[in-house]
């Protein structure tokens, strides 16, 4: 059974509870109760809940939990061409940062970049911040996905590894404590969100390929 907490959590969420624990044994109940917020809300922060994935045709879907801010046109040095439209999520501290596969297919390539930490909401951040990358390949079209840090976040976890096979709306991720998620799609795509929609990773539909 897979555990409903990011394995990523458990290196925090451990050594909160055992904190807890001890003040606890001290009778030092302001810092038991510190600690025990904390944990708890590591644990829901952390939490990977399972998704609904869709299964129609040439479905994309959402790979990340948050907020649509931005719908734009613009490519990347990784895609064929620029006929790309880049949708971006921003993900605040309250949403599940677990990052899920657009669409099925094989990692063509993979890339991190060092950068800025500027608030993931601000547009400037899928240029400027810290990211990483990997561009997707069905055999028939390519779309990219970059997990980009925010503010607050500055820990990138990609488990994908070029070559690797990925099902749609397998987790492929995560992003600590606040951050930004931008998909890249092939201009024709029947979008079916619009800026300010709230999507969830995995089982929320972005679009469909034509």
């Amino acid at each position: 059974m897979r555990s409903p907490i990011a394995k990523e959590g458990f290196i925090i969420i451990i050594p909160l509870a055992f904190l807890a624990a001890v003040f606890y044994s001290f009778s030092h109940y302001w810092a038991t109760g510190l600690f025990e917020g904390l944990f708890l809300f590591c644990c829901w922060f952390f939490r990977d809940p399972e998704r609904s994935i869709p299964q129609e045709p040439k479905v994309i879907v959402s790979p990340a939990d948050g907020k649509v801010v931005e719908i734009v046109k613009e490519s990347d040095l990784l895609l064929p061409n620029n006929n790309y439209i880049r949708v971006s999520i921003f993900l605040n501290v309250f949403n599940v940062h677990v990052n899920r596969i657009p669409i099925a297919g094989k990692i063509e390539a993979k890339r991190y970049n060092k950068g800025k930490f500027l608030n993931a909401a601000n547009h400037k951040a899928s240029l400027d911040n810290e990211q990483n990358t990997i561009l997707l390949n069905n055999g028939s079209v390519k779309i990219l996905v970059k997990q980009i840090a925010g503010l607050i976040a500055r820990r990138i976890v990609c488990y994908a590894k070029e070559g690797d096979d990925y099902q749609l709306g397998q987790r492929f991720g995560l992003i600590r404590f606040g951050s930004r998620t931008d998909i890249f799609v092939p201009e024709g795509t029947e979008l079916k969100v619009k800026k300010d929609d709230i999507v969830s990773g995995g089982s929320s539909i972005i679009g469909y390929l034509k």
